[in-house]
């Protein structure tokens, strides 16, 4: 863990800039991210943020390729008699008779 300096510098921890390349004089970039920040090392800068269409035809893609693989895998999806216990059970766990 890093602190926070009075002029809010950080020091990274050595094995962290020795595992991203990190060096003395390198400049890094601190991007918002929800509740965390993101540290970006040099030469791995974010790309700009895709478009809505670009976006789309992405998960248009990754949805044929995993479509793909659910009709290549057959899963059976018989219900196991041997658990002692049905699903409607869970519906009515807790519940006072």
């Amino acid at each position: 863990m890093a602190k926070v300096t009075s002029k809010l510098q950080v020091t990274l921890p050595k094995a962290i800039a020795s595992r991203y390349g990190i060096e003395p004089g390198n400049e890094i970039e601190f991007q918002a991210a929800g509740d965390v920040i993101r540290v970006i090392p040099p030469g791995r800068r974010h790309r700009t943020r895709l478009s809505l269409a670009e976006r789309r035809r992405l998960f248009d893609e990754a949805t044929a390729r995993q479509e793909e693989r659910n009709r290549r895998i057959k899963v059976r999806l018989e219900p196991s008699s041997d658990r002692g216990w049905r699903r409607e059970d869970l519906y009515t766990r807790g519940e006072s008779d």
